[in-house]
């Protein structure tokens, strides 16, 4: 059983498994009020569930890109000499070292900029 409120036409406001003040009656878990008021959860859920993965997937692609501009931002930070690699973690170091290599092995930063973009970051 299941306790339910509806509003002014007919139609189910709140369903819960308790009692509760505001409950105008009991439904069996088979009623089809019930069996359509469960489905429209599961879809509200559903759509709520892939709205944040779309939105974790442009986060983790937002935070590829401020890898990168976070790579650059130390690098001409390390250039005009404002901090040393020294100054940071050796970890940091480590992994700044191999990003460093990669991306000159890629020809450095002259192909930060695609054909297809307009301009740089």
């Amino acid at each position: 059983m299941f306790y339910v409120q509806r509003n002014t036409d007919g139609q189910l406001m709140r369903v819960e498994a308790e009692a509760y003040a505001e409950s105008t009656e009991t439904l069996p878990a088979d009623h089809p009020d019930l069996q359509a008021w469960f489905a429209n959860e599961l879809m509200a859920n559903s759509l709520t569930q892939l709205k944040q993965i779309k939105q974790l997937k442009q986060l983790r692609k937002s935070d590829l890109e401020m890898i990168r501009v976070l790579d650059d931002l130390i690098e001409v930070l390390i250039s005009k000499g404002v901090i040393l690699v020294t100054d940071l973690p050796a970890p940091a170091q480590a992994k700044l070292m191999d990003r460093s290599q990669a991306r000159e092995a890629l020809g450095g930063l002259s192909h930060l900029v695609g054909d297809d973009e307009d301009g740089l970051i």
